[in-house]
């Protein structure tokens, strides 16, 4: 396994790897959800690279970018168990040099849900991405569903900007009481730990109450709120039934959608959702 820390440095790595290249960007901090990722990048692609970097820019303002776990032994200990080809650990200054001035910016798929709550975030996310696409050359980039904003931000860059990969959206990876698995979860003391499940349970029954045939948007959400609003050390962001491309809030029957939710347990924000169809149309 080939760790470089230094852009030039990955240059020359990159250019000794056999294509397609699988790339699975990360914050550190790894997880069962980003050792899935590693593993599909595996079976798809002929090498495999990872990116480490705590990325300042897509921290809002009165979040807390040092209380983000890090932990690089750990995480080199794992990615070389999962033979990945080639890790990327730059610094802030290698990726924000002095005098940085260039943004990549998605418009309107960025001021709801995620962006109405993170100023700035998505703005940060894209220009992270965009220059780890840059770097790294990718034929494939592996994201999971968990931040399934996110990865329908990054799929429409890379549509507007022509980028010349693949990207591939994981299944969600979770604890067996259904909670997504993210590194914020440590931050959960065990009662809000054990609370935490409710963003599950809810999702969970509108899923059922949409197979069932019950396709109003309205009535969806409001599933969702009661069963959030049970749970007294949850405190709702928000609940959300939108469509799964324009990420609008839909109204009335909805024959596919984006259902969604964002809690607060404490200090610690989780989010999670799941995606229903209606086979039958």
């Amino acid at each position: 396994m080939n760790i470089v820390t230094i852009f030039d440095d990955l240059q020359l790595a990159r250019n000794k790897l056999v294509n397609p290249l699988g790339l699975v960007p990360t914050m550190g901090a790894l997880h069962a959800g980003h050792l899935s990722l590693i593993r599909r990048a595996r079976e798809e692609c002929q090498s495999t690279a990872v990116s480490i970097f705590v990325n300042p820019t897509q921290f809002a303002p009165l979040e807390d970018l040092k209380a983000y776990p890090r932990d690089v032994d750990r995480d080199l200990g794992l990615l070389e168990k999962e033979q990945v080809d080639l890790v990327w650990i730059p610094d802030a200054e290698e990726l924000y040099p002095a005098h940085f001035q260039t943004w990549v910016e998605v418009d309107q798929l960025t001021k709801v849900l995620e962006g109405g709550f993170r100023p700035g975030h998505f703005r940060g996310v894209t220009t992270i991405v965009s220059k780890l696409f840059n770097a790294f050359q990718p034929q494939k980039a592996y994201f999971g569903q968990k931040d399934a904003q996110q990865t329908i931000v990054i799929q429409r860059m890379v549509k507007d900007l022509n980028y010349a990969l693949e990207i591939v959206v994981c299944r969600t990876i979770r604890e067996p009481d259904g909670l997504a698995i993210s590194s914020r979860n440590a931050h959960l003391d065990p009662e809000q730990r054990k609370a935490a499940s409710v963003l599950f349970q809810a999702l969970s029954a509108a899923e059922r109450a949409f197979n069932q045939g019950r396709h109003d948007a309205e009535q969806l959400r409001q599933i969702m709120r009661e069963i959030l609003e049970m749970e007294t050390q949850a405190e709702v962001q928000y609940v959300s039934v939108a469509n799964p491309t324009t990420l609008e809030e839909l109204d009335g029957n909805a024959d596919r959608a984006l259902l969604s939710t964002a809690v607060l347990f404490g200090k610690t924000r989780l989010i999670d959702n799941v995606m229903v169809k209606n086979d039958k149309r």
